[in-house]
Protein backbone atom coordinates (compact mmCIF):
# COMPACT_ATOMS: atom_id res chain seq x y z
CA UNK A 1 0.00 0.00 0.00
CA UNK A 2 1.36 3.43 -0.98
CA UNK A 3 1.95 5.74 1.82
CA UNK A 4 -0.43 8.76 1.51
CA UNK A 5 2.18 11.18 0.64
CA UNK A 6 -0.57 13.98 1.86
CA UNK A 7 -1.34 12.48 5.50
CA UNK A 8 -1.88 14.97 8.06
CA UNK A 9 1.15 15.05 10.83
CA UNK A 10 1.58 17.02 13.89
CA UNK A 11 4.78 17.53 15.46
CA UNK A 12 4.93 18.04 18.93
CA UNK A 13 8.17 19.99 21.01
CA UNK A 14 8.45 22.56 23.34
CA UNK A 15 11.75 24.18 21.13
CA UNK A 16 10.39 26.92 18.31
CA UNK A 17 13.63 26.12 16.23
CA UNK A 18 13.27 22.03 16.68
CA UNK A 19 9.96 22.74 15.26
CA UNK A 20 10.93 24.46 12.42
CA UNK A 21 13.49 22.03 11.51
CA UNK A 22 11.48 18.49 11.97
CA UNK A 23 8.72 20.67 9.40
CA UNK A 24 11.55 21.29 7.13
CA UNK A 25 12.58 17.36 7.30
CA UNK A 26 9.30 16.44 6.67
CA UNK A 27 8.94 19.05 3.58
CA UNK A 28 12.10 17.11 1.84
CA UNK A 29 10.63 14.12 2.61
CA UNK A 30 7.49 14.86 0.95
CA UNK A 31 5.04 15.90 3.58
CA UNK A 32 3.25 19.32 3.52
CA UNK A 33 0.40 18.42 5.79
CA UNK A 34 1.85 19.57 8.93
CA UNK A 35 0.78 21.31 12.22
CA UNK A 36 2.86 21.81 15.39
CA UNK A 37 1.96 22.35 19.28
CA UNK A 38 4.65 23.31 21.86
CA UNK A 39 3.79 20.68 24.44
CA UNK A 40 1.65 17.38 25.63
CA UNK A 41 -1.13 19.28 26.27
CA UNK A 42 -1.74 21.62 23.75
CA UNK A 43 -0.72 18.64 21.22
CA UNK A 44 -3.70 16.58 23.19
CA UNK A 45 -6.33 19.21 22.30
CA UNK A 46 -5.14 19.41 18.77
CA UNK A 47 -5.58 15.74 18.59
CA UNK A 48 -8.66 15.92 19.72
CA UNK A 49 -10.12 18.73 17.85
CA UNK A 50 -8.80 17.80 14.44
CA UNK A 51 -8.30 14.37 12.25
CA UNK A 52 -4.08 13.58 12.26
CA UNK A 53 -2.65 10.35 10.88
CA UNK A 54 0.72 10.68 12.53
CA UNK A 55 2.31 12.10 15.25
CA UNK A 56 6.11 13.26 16.14
CA UNK A 57 6.76 14.14 19.88
CA UNK A 58 9.97 15.27 21.72
CA UNK A 59 10.16 13.48 24.79
CA UNK A 60 11.11 16.17 27.01
CA UNK A 61 8.52 19.26 27.66
CA UNK A 62 6.54 20.44 30.08
CA UNK A 63 3.78 20.63 31.23
CA UNK A 64 2.93 17.33 29.68
CA UNK A 65 5.84 15.58 28.75
CA UNK A 66 5.93 13.39 25.16
CA UNK A 67 5.81 10.29 27.53
CA UNK A 68 2.62 11.51 29.01
CA UNK A 69 0.98 12.62 25.43
CA UNK A 70 1.82 8.69 24.42
CA UNK A 71 0.25 7.28 27.40
CA UNK A 72 -2.82 9.47 26.74
CA UNK A 73 -2.81 8.98 23.20
CA UNK A 74 -2.96 4.92 23.29
CA UNK A 75 -5.91 5.32 26.47
CA UNK A 76 -7.77 6.95 23.94
CA UNK A 77 -10.31 4.69 21.40
CA UNK A 78 -10.53 7.92 19.16
CA UNK A 79 -6.83 8.25 19.16
CA UNK A 80 -4.96 4.51 20.06
CA UNK A 81 -4.30 3.85 16.12
CA UNK A 82 -2.09 6.95 15.81
CA UNK A 83 1.33 5.85 14.90
CA UNK A 84 3.54 7.71 17.32
CA UNK A 85 7.18 8.27 16.93
CA UNK A 86 9.23 9.81 20.14
CA UNK A 87 11.92 11.96 19.85
CA UNK A 88 14.52 12.65 22.47
CA UNK A 89 18.08 13.62 23.44
CA UNK A 90 18.40 10.49 26.03
CA UNK A 91 19.75 7.61 25.09
CA UNK A 92 18.92 5.66 28.33
CA UNK A 93 17.82 2.11 27.84
CA UNK A 94 15.02 3.00 30.34
CA UNK A 95 13.20 5.00 28.44
CA UNK A 96 13.17 3.37 25.77
CA UNK A 97 12.34 1.15 27.53
CA UNK A 98 9.52 2.97 28.84
CA UNK A 99 8.42 4.48 26.04
CA UNK A 100 8.26 0.99 24.44
CA UNK A 101 5.71 -0.25 27.22
CA UNK A 102 3.76 2.99 26.53
CA UNK A 103 3.53 2.15 23.09
CA UNK A 104 5.75 3.89 20.90
CA UNK A 105 5.53 3.22 17.66
CA UNK A 106 9.73 4.21 16.79
CA UNK A 107 11.96 6.20 18.73
CA UNK A 108 14.66 8.95 17.51
CA UNK A 109 17.27 9.75 19.49
CA UNK A 110 18.67 13.12 19.13
CA UNK A 111 21.13 14.87 16.86
CA UNK A 112 19.24 13.03 13.86
CA UNK A 113 18.88 13.57 9.81
CA UNK A 114 16.21 13.49 7.60
CA UNK A 115 17.31 10.26 6.16
CA UNK A 116 16.86 8.69 9.94
CA UNK A 117 13.39 9.95 9.97
CA UNK A 118 12.63 8.12 6.80
CA UNK A 119 13.46 5.23 8.05
CA UNK A 120 12.01 5.33 10.97
CA UNK A 121 8.53 6.92 9.63
CA UNK A 122 9.15 3.66 6.86
CA UNK A 123 9.54 1.22 9.40
CA UNK A 124 6.17 2.51 10.92
CA UNK A 125 3.97 3.43 7.85
CA UNK A 126 5.88 1.25 4.73
CA UNK A 127 8.34 2.70 1.69
CA UNK A 128 8.18 6.20 0.50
Amino acid sequence: MAVDMNMQILVVDDYNTMLRILKNLLKQLGFHNVDSAMDGAEALNKLNASKFDFVISDWNMEPMTGIELLREVRASEKLKHLPFIMITAESKTENVIAAQKAGVSNYIVKPFNAETLKGKMASVIGAF
